[in-house]
């Protein structure tokens, strides 16, 4: 399996590079594939909020403000499964990693299932560890944040795993070990169109064996 791991901090010896290393080594553990991509390394800017509301993102599924966020969507696209780390600053995701999520969530979650079209999340297992490593406080939300947006591009969250710096020396064992989880499950298959329009959406009835 092919892990990306997208984690946002400046410090590389801080609590949040910690979190990312220890899935890393959980997912090479694993006998998985892993590339870690540090946001803050990244220009990656705000949604530009394009022309009335929305720009190419809507039909297009591609954002028109040209960045480093062409490169790290195409990178998305292509793996199989997700890791996603952030400090947590007021109780929430940090700055890049919102600038991230925000414009990742107007491309893909403006797909339409019923016309066949799938997102790039859809169906792959998701790992989200929130590293507060200040007060310790917020962790919780910011795990809730980065849930309420993984559910809209619709991948399966696998777990959230909150780390401060009292719990990170068994934390980090937990982030490490979610990884086998996770790189043994298996992204849903896509559901055809067709087949639930003759459905009608209702599951197929088993036939009573006489």
């Amino acid at each position: 399996m092919k892990v990306l791991i997208v984690m946002s901090t400046p410090n590389a010896s801080g609590l949040t590079a910690a979190c990312a290393e220890s899935a890393r080594q959980g997912v090479v553990d694993s006998r998985s594939r892993a590339r870690v991509v540090n946001l803050n390394e990244l220009s990656v800017a705000r949604c530009a909020v394009c022309g009335d509301g929305w720009g190419t993102c809507r039909k297009q599924h591609e954002c028109q403000v040209k960045d480093d966020f062409q490169e790290l969507h195409r990178t998305v696209r292509e793996a199989e499964g997700y890791v996603f780390v952030t400090p947590v600053y007021f109780g929430e995701p940090s700055e890049p990693f919102k600038a991230f999520f925000d414009r990742l969530r107007r491309c893909e979650a403006t797909r339409d299932p019923s016309s066949g079209e799938r997102g790039a999340l859809t169906g792959k297992p998701a790992v989200c560890v929130a590293a507060a490593g200040g007060s310790g406080h917020g962790a919780v939300r910011c795990l809730e944040c980065m849930e309420r947006t993984l559910h809209r591009l619709g991948a399966e969250v696998l777990d959230l795993i909150p780390v401060t710096q009292r719990t990170r020396e068994y934390q980090l064992e937990t982030v490490h070990d979610a990884q086998a989880v996770l790189t043994e499950t298996r992204a849903a298959p896509a559901t055809r169109p067709e087949t639930e329009a003759r459905r009608g959406g209702r599951k197929p009835r088993r036939r009573r064996r006489r």
